[in-house]
């Protein structure tokens, strides 16, 4: 090996080190355990993609799910599909479609509390070890639900359940009682180039 070859090597080397320094130190500061509230927000798509890509892995430790879907009435969707046969899955279709849709706000509050009651209990089911709730930051944000008191609600679930929530614009006060907060970005969406929602990807 030549000289220059044993310099970046030994460069890589301590790069690597020092890496490993850090991530072991991360390592040895997280030693609990703790059901995590986890917020995917933002613009970008993918926020419902990446909450059902837990669901697969909650499944796949064992853990039963439990999926409300806050706005979404169609169900027809490709995650509906695959996992309503999953042992192991409850799963629960409690929208009516986008308020532009309805344009009643009566009838999408009374959906939006029905939906909450049915969201409620699974937060109160110990069986539970991962609770979905799609698109729950659209009746916050209309005001059809109170945050406050979904934020208690949120707090009082068991110790051990993981709730992962989904939706753009998610109130502040929801932003800070997750454990963890993920926002997507939207650079580019085919949609705005003409292209309807493909099977697969958006369905």
């Amino acid at each position: 090996m030549t000289s220059d070859g044993s310099d970046r090597e030994r460069r890589h080397r301590a790069r690597m080190q020092r890496k490993k320094a850090v991530v072991d130190a991360g390592i040895s500061f997280a030693v609990r355990d703790k059901g995590l509230l986890l917020v995917l927000t933002g613009q970008g798509k993918g926020k419902s993609s990446s909450a059902f890509g837990m669901v697969a892995r909650a499944l796949g430790h064992g853990l039963q799910v439990g999926v409300a879907q806050f706005v979404k009435g169609r169900r027809d969707t490709g995650e509906e599909g695959f996992f309503r046969r999953q042992p192991g899955v409850s799963w629960h279709v409690l929208g009516e479609g986008f308020s532009w849709e309805t344009q009643d706000l009566a009838r999408d509050t009374a959906t939006a509390r029905r939906a909450w009651a049915v969201a409620r209990d699974m937060l109160r089911d110990e069986r539970l070890g991962l609770v979905v709730l799609d698109e729950l930051s659209y009746p916050l944000r209309y005001g059809w639900l109170d945050t406050a008191a979904v934020v208690d609600d949120l707090a009082s679930r068991p110790a051990m359940q993981h709730v992962v929530v989904t939706g753009r614009a998610m109130p502040e006060t929801l932003v800070a009682a997750a454990d963890t907060v993920s926002e997507l970005c939207d650079v580019k969406h085919a949609f705005r180039a003409g292209i309807r929602a493909q099977k697969g990807v958006d369905l």
